[in-house]
C-alpha cells in the first residue's frame, strides 16, 4: 500500500496540474465530467511517473493557463479530455 505521504504529494501534483492546465477537479466533479474512481486512478497512475519532481518544477514555471500537460505526464490524455470538455 502507498505511504499516505506519497499519495498525498501526487494528489497535489495531479490537482496543481489541472490548476495550470486552466480547470478545477472539484468542478468537474461537480459538473459530472470526471467522477472520484477516475480521479482516484489518476493519483495512482501519477504515483508512477519517474520525475515527479519535474512536474513540480513545471507546474511552478508556468505562467498563467499552459495549452497542455507536458509529455511526460501520465494523465496527459485524461487532462486534454477534461479541458475539452468531454465527460471522463
Amino acid at each position: 500500500m502507498l505511504m499516505k505521504k506519497t499519495r498525498m504529494r501526487h494528489a497535489d501534483l495531479v490537482d496543481g496540474m489541472a490548476n495550470k492546465l486552466g480547470f478545477d477537479l472539484e468542478e468537474k466533479i461537480m459538473e459530472g465530467h470526471l467522477d472520484i474512481e477516475t480521479l482516484g486512478q489518476a493519483v495512482l497512475r501519477c504515483t508512477g511517473c519517474a520525475d515527479p519532481d519535474g512536474c513540480a518544477h513545471w507546474q511552478a514555471a508556468q505562467e498563467g493557463i499552459a495549452p497542455q500537460a507536458p509529455g511526460i505526464c501520465r494523465n496527459a490524455d485524461l487532462f486534454e479530455m477534461l479541458k475539452q470538455g468531454k465527460r471522463v
